[in-house]
């Protein structure tokens, strides 16, 4: 079977409008103002080729569950048949991601699974309740949530800053101050030696090694965000950007994002912010099928005369 852009929009809809989010943001299907100024031009992508193929030769099987798909099985995690896995691109991030899933959430709604794909070996996607333990990781673990308590990307080292003692600190410590260390008279280049260790052993400590993304409609959100093992995690807000997410939540802001723009922000801020090094496009193959996607449904509202 053949796929047009409106076989993308009922197959995406099948049960009609829901207020689906992933992370920040969710949607029923709407135009977002960013379907006219469209900032996924300017990504450095792999070739997409392979998912025009795709698209011509129509739907295809899951090499795995062998249930009919388009492009990939959201159920497994994999390409279909018709596209080759050699022919995806691989993002290495630089840190590791765990997606906490929501029972409810539509699997074939759900962008989480992009990241899944593309960055396989960095992303875990864990569906509610079945999640990790984090207390005794939470000098090296954060998760991204709006909320009063949140902090910038850029802050984030400071203020894990107060779980790297003992690995974890308790809540009514001051854990901003540092330790004191009893020491022996040392010769002065002696102690310039050991507080470079120090020094080294603390900023070792406060390194970020997982950040938690939460893929849910805005409703079923709470019950997540507020279960045990996710408290006293350090919360990060992600600066404000537009979404290009198709299923934009009507009635509110366009800067509620989609799963996979919110983890492409982040590493896109976490690469500037907190290695201190240039982008140049490092993880914008996080937003190879969203962009993809995103075309062939701007161009069936185009051609439906919706925009």
């Amino acid at each position: 079977m053949s796929l047009n852009s409106s076989t993308i929009l009922n197959e995406e809809n099948p049960q009609g409008p829901k207020r689906n989010i992933a992370c920040l943001g969710s949607l029923e299907l709407q135009t977002p103002s960013s379907f006219q100024d469209n900032p996924l031009q300017k990504l450095q992508l792999a070739s997409q080729e392979v998912l025009e193929k795709a698209k011509k030769s129509g739907r295809s099987k899951c090499p795995r569950c062998s249930s009919s798909r388009m492009f990939y099985c959201y159920t497994c995690f994999v390409p279909v048949e018709t596209v080759p896995t050699t022919e995806i691109p691989t993002v290495k991030l630089p840190l590791k991601i765990d997606i906490i899933k929501h029972p409810n959430e539509t699997d074939g709604k759900s962008t989480a699974v992009h990241a899944k794909l593309l960055a396989p070996d960095d992303v875990t996607i864990y569906k509610y309740p079945c999640i990790p333990e984090y207390k005794e990781k939470r000098h090296e673990v954060a998760l991204i949530f709006p909320g009063p308590s949140s902090v910038s990307v850029k802050d984030i080292a400071f203020h894990l800053q107060k779980y790297s003692r003992k690995g974890v600190c308790d809540e009514d410590d001051d854990c901003s101050k540092e330790p004191f260390l009893k020491k022996a008279r040392i010769e002065p280049k002696e102690e310039k030696d050991l507080n470079e260790c120090i020094s080294s052993n603390v900023n070792e400590c406060n390194k970020l090694k997982k950040i938690i993304f939460i893929d849910s409609t805005w409703n079923q959100t709470n019950k997540i965000i507020t279960d045990e093992r996710l408290q006293g995690l350090l919360q990060i807000e992600l600066k404000t950007r537009k979404t290009c997410f198709w299923r934009h939540q009507k009635g509110k802001p366009d800067t509620y994002l989609s799963t996979i723009e919110a983890i492409y922000y982040f590493f896109v801020d976490y690469h500037q912010e907190i290695l201190k090094e240039s982008y140049k496009g490092q993880y914008d193959n996080l937003l190879f099928f969203f962009s993809f996607m995103y075309k062939l449904i701007k161009n069936a509202k185009c051609g439906a005369g919706k925009e």
